[in-house]
């Protein structure tokens, strides 16, 4: 019994310090590093990390490749001493994902892309050109290159088409397949692209959130639904790894609309404890659908890797900072720090994550800048 007692203070003392011994420290360090490495890896043609994660999933290679291009936009702008040096990462990337674009259902897409033709006659996804799209804008608006902008434009216009023809007003990711996740990343493009080149697409971003709101909420947590078919009609319900970013996203499109999805989010997906936080996948009451962008959850506490992953960009988008360091402690708990010559990587991850991760402690200022500058083009 005494034993038992001594065993019982010991934890009750111990447990509430652990997370003590897994702060994060220096939040510029760790983006440092964390970007040295991604920087070696960026321009690196070939890689055996990348075409492992290809093999798991070739859409994260894709997504890899626009966290990157934001991440270093971003440093672009906050660190403009190293502007060049930034954007070369920035361009790299772009170079390379318009020569692979060419071979888009291969390079990017799960084989069921296939399965069925796309329902708008374009017959063009979502994911590829709203990613791309943001890519572009990111670099128009830190520093335009002339040729840029045709692409710009016109990746812009294939998505506003789009958008447009569909019932809903959002766009297939997959044949009869839209993606909220995609949507949002694509109406981020069109505001950004607007602050570079003076158009203005606010009356169809305005006109998403209404359609949005009426056709792609679900009713009883009042979150988006991550999916739904070319008709409006939900495939699959909220998930986190959707919200944290779709969230995210909407903050250059409607303010008010991404605060109120972020808080929904936070009510029922995350979890805190000790020092500790992290994100559930699904809401309690809400249907579990397991796949491979999920990632394995934890159960009892029902962590969720992928939800836990992207929520570190909603907590550091929304200034929630208590959320963002108990992530960040969860985080060198649970994913094993590794440092080496290049930098430094999470083993317990792969590059996707370190990506997103590396967003999460550099994101800011591309954002403000396209909401606070006015119409650049007229000053150039």
């Amino acid at each position: 019994m005494r034993r038992g007692l001594f065993l019982a203070v010991a934890v009750a003392v111990w447990l509430p310090m652990l997370h003590w011994f897994f702060s994060p420290g220096d939040l510029s360090e760790l983006a440092g590093a964390l970007a040295s490495r991604q920087r070696v890896f960026s321009l690196q043609e070939e890689s055996v990390e990348r075409d492992v994660l290809h093999r798991t999933n070739p859409e994260w290679d894709l997504m890899v490749r626009t966290f990157c291009v934001l991440s270093f936009a971003n440093l672009a702008l906050s660190e403009p001493a190293r502007k060049a040096e930034h954007l070369a990462v920035v361009d790299a990337w772009i170079a390379r994902t318009l020569r692979d674009e060419r071979r888009a259902h291969e390079a990017f897409f799960l084989p069921y892309v296939n399965g069925a033709p796309f329902r708008d006659p374009a017959g063009r996804s979502l994911f590829v050109d709203g990613e791309l799209a943001l890519m572009l804008a990111a670099r128009q608006l830190v520093e335009p290159r002339a040729d840029y902008a045709p692409l710009l434009r016109e990746r812009v216009d294939l998505i506003t088409d789009q958008l447009e023809r569909a019932p809903v007003l959002s766009g297939e990711s997959y044949p009869d397949e839209g993606w909220t996740f995609c949507n949002t990343v694509a109406l981020a493009a069109l505001r950004l692209s607007d602050t570079v080149d003076g158009r203005d697409h606010g009356p169809l971003l305005r006109r998403w959130v209404v359609s949005a709101r009426e056709h792609l909420m679900d009713a009883k947590q009042g979150l988006l639904v991550s999916s739904f078919t070319y008709e409006g009609v939900t495939k699959d319900g909220p998930e986190g790894s959707t919200l944290w970013l779709a969230a995210h996203m909407l903050q250059v499109v409607d303010a008010d609309f991404a605060r109120e999805q972020y808080q929904r989010a936070r009510q029922a997906l995350m979890g805190q404890a000790l020092g500790f936080a992290w994100a559930a996948e699904w809401p309690v009451d809400g249907e579990a659908v397991q796949d491979i962008d999920s990632g394995p959850t934890i159960p009892w506490v029902n962590a969720n890797a992928g939800s836990s992953g992207l929520a570190l960009v909603g907590a550091a988008a929304f200034d929630d900072e208590a959320v963002l360091h108990g992530l960040l402690t969860s985080l060198h708990f649970a994913a094993f720090p590794v440092r080496d010559e290049t930098g430094l990587r999470f083993a317990a991850g792969n590059l996707l994550a370190d990506a997103v991760l590396l967003y999460s402690l550099v994101e800011g200022p591309l954002w403000r800048l396209a909401l606070t500058s006015p119409r650049l083009e007229s000053h150039r």
